[in-house]
């Protein structure tokens, strides 16, 4: 099976388990169920690089179905605490605290630019 298959079977995965806990955590008041999603794909990519580093690389395939695709479709915010994580094992401390940052500038600007080109059009 190809990888791009192996990535779309853990996408559904990813996102049925997404929704099944916004149905169990339901957001509306406090964003709990996105906080909730967000924690445990932290979690789980932290277990998967224990996992690499005590046993080696991960096969393309099992990569393909469990980080990409069941941990890319449940958060993208594991890989991205996967990211500054590793930025600050390397001691790359400046570049982690840099991309926290520009995360946290450039998607909170996105949501306020995108609502006022949406209301903008749907005028």
């Amino acid at each position: 099976m190809s990888n791009l298959l192996w990535v779309g079977l853990g996408g559904f995965l990813g996102a049925t388990l997404r929704h099944g806990v916004g149905l169990c955590m339901p957001s509306e008041r406090f964003g709990a169920g996105t906080l909730a999603v967000n924690a445990l794909g932290c979690l789980a990519i932290g277990v998967v690089f224990a996992w690499v580093e005590a046993r080696g690389e991960l096969e393309a395939q099992t990569r393909a179905l469990l980080v990409v695709g069941v941990l890319g479709s449940f958060t993208t915010f594991s890989a991205f605490g996967g990211e500054v994580m590793e930025l600050a094992r390397e001691g790359r401390h400046l570049a982690a605290g840099a991309i926290v940052t520009a995360h946290l500038v450039l998607g909170l600007t996105a949501v306020v630019l995108g609502r006022v080109v949406g209301v903008w059009a749907l005028r």
